[in-house]
């Protein structure tokens, strides 16, 4: 395994957990404006548990959405699969910097700690996926909506916690890849052991040692 790798690995993974992080409480996941007089000019917007307006006085007032079974269904989709990011970023967090070799947790056997940043690897993975399919199929109804001419209600455009989260999917995966490309790398090294002589080979050699002593012995006095 190489250590730097791993460490650029176990750093994008817990940059992707940061951001995600963020992305959650953000309210900004859905933007629009409704245009009219510079007093009565407000935005709204929106993310997974509430709703807000601000008008240009700057006043904002939000509502957070009273019922769950109430809202659509890629809402409460997208609420599990970022919580399940979380959770996955969580353990591929802590399971690579066990596993990562300038960590003294789990001890020397780098076999065993090769295998647990692997597993931090997956989760990374797991991670990335969840949070890319949240965001990109949150997105996905905005623009559906967006750009259909009979959609009775008020269209939206893609806020900025979408891009954050689209940015931490991606850092999520690549760290992931490069973790477990590491532990592949290094699970086909060999290790290899000096050359020892066999027992055998030592007497053979003795042997061999006394037999040429006596031999030159009775030459020398026939």
């Amino acid at each position: 395994m190489d250590p730097v790798i791993e460490v650029v690995a176990l750093f994008l993974g817990f940059l992707s957990w940061i951001m995600v992080g963020i992305t959650i409480p953000n309210r900004y996941w859905k933007v629009s404006s409704l245009d009219g007089t510079v007093i009565t000019t407000s935005t709204l917007y929106e993310n997974l548990w509430m709703s807000c307006a601000t008008d240009s006085t700057g006043v904002h007032n939000c509502r957070e959405f009273p019922s769950l079974l109430a809202l659509s269904g890629y809402i409460q989709a997208s609420r599990a699969l970022v919580i399940a990011a979380v959770v996955c970023g969580t353990f591929g967090v802590v399971a690579a910097l066990i596993g990562v070799q300038c960590s003294k947790a789990g001890g020397e056997n780098y076999t065993l700690k090769g295998r647990i940043a692997g597993t931090g690897g997956v989760f990374f993975l797991l991670q990335g996926l969840c949070t890319m399919v949240s965001v990109s199929w949150y997105a996905a109804n905005i623009t559906r909506e967006f750009f259909n001419p009979l959609y009775p209600g008020q269209k939206y455009e893609i806020g900025e916690a979408l891009y954050i989260g689209w940015a931490s999917g991606v850092l999520a995966i690549c760290g992931g890849a490069c973790l477990m490309f590491s532990c592949k790398l290094g699970s086909k090294e060999k290790t290899g052991y000096p050359y020892q002589p066999t027992r055998e080979t030592v007497y053979s050699a003795s042997a061999s040692r006394r037999e040429a002593q006596s031999t030159y012995g009775r030459n020398a006095y026939v």
